[in-house]
This record gives C-alpha cells, sequence and structure tokens, in this order.
C-alpha cells in the first residue's frame, strides 16, 4: 500500500498518544473524523498498522537480560515443528528462519544470567536444536522503530 503525508501524521500522532480518539486526531490535524477513520481502516485492512494492543516491557516485568540466540536445528524437524516447540516458551519473544551459518534466529528475555542458562537448557529441551550461540544485549539504543520508515515511505509517495 502507498502512504502519503496524511497517513504518516495520522501514524505518527496515534504513535505518540495511543489512546487519542478519533475525534480528537480530527481536530489535531484540522481533518474531517470521516477522513482520519477511513484512512485508519484502510491502513488496517492492507497491514501497515499490525494492531492496537498495549506494548509490553519484559524489564518491568523483572526480564533484565535479553539475547540473541542463533540455533542450527535438527533438519528432520522442520522449521515449523521448531517454532512450534519454541512458542511453548515464554521467554523467546521472535523467532525467525534466517540465512546464513544458522537456520533460526531468536530474540529471548530472562530475569538474570543464570536463568537465561536455564531459558536455554529448556530450548534445547525440546530435542529440536543441534546446535545455538547466543550474545546478550549489553545496552538497547532503539527498538520497534518503525515511524521514520512510515515517513520515508509517505515522502517517496509525495513525490511526482
Amino acid at each position: 500500500m502507498q502512504v502519503d503525508s496524511l497517513d504518516a501524521r495520522i501514524v505518527t500522532l496515534f504513535a505518540e498518544d495511543p489512546r487519542m480518539s478519533v475525534l480528537e486526531a480530527s481536530r489535531v490535524l484540522k481533518v474531517a473524523r470521516a477522513t482520519i477513520q477511513a484512512r485508519l481502516d484502510k491502513m488496517q485492512r492492507a497491514g501497515v498498522i499490525a494492531g492496537w494492543g498495549p506494548r509490553i516491557s519484559p524489564e518491568e516485568l523483572g526480564y533484565v537480560v535479553k539475547a540473541y540466540c542463533s540455533f542450527a536445528i535438527r533438519q528432520e524437524a522442520g522449521h515449523d515443528a521448531v517454532a512450534t516447540a519454541l512458542a511453548d516458551i515464554p521467554e523467546v519473544l521472535e523467532l525467525h528462519t534466517v540465512s546464513g551459518e544458522s537456520d533460526l534466529l531468536a530474540c529471548v528475555v530472562a530475569r538474570s544470567n543464570a536463568d537465561l542458562q536455564r531459558v536455554l537448557d529448556e530450548i534445547m529441551a525440546t530435542n529440536t536444536i543441534l546446535r545455538s550461540s547466543s550474545v546478550i544485549v549489553l545496552n538497547s539504543h532503539f527498538e520497534g522503530r518503525t515511524l521514520p520508515l512510515m515517513q520515508a515511505a509517505s515522502s517517496a509517495a509525495d513525490r511526482p
């Protein structure tokens, strides 16, 4: 879907204040309420807006250690079986099939380094992983950064 500068302004406004009403957004942006609602509905149907739920902070829940783990899987199990097994482990936040030396890349959280070992042991206990390699995140500079992408996409669409 092509987005324009109004779409980007709408998304930016709701990203800054997700609890804002459509009526308030129409006042702030000086655009009809029906236009705001139609644009939001269109972006949601197209999948540009992927969801409206709350963003949970693992750190505030006590999961202060984050690691990215590369996995080489048992090929006979297949990626879907591994994904199903790892989906049962709540500390596995993301799982991606990747190219390169490993088969999967996961984002994992834990309460401490010792707890990370427990999580990794639980992952290995699924008997779907042959080898793993982990790197611990020391500091996060930004995460979930999609607004600049939305703004860049809208700028490209606005150019003649």
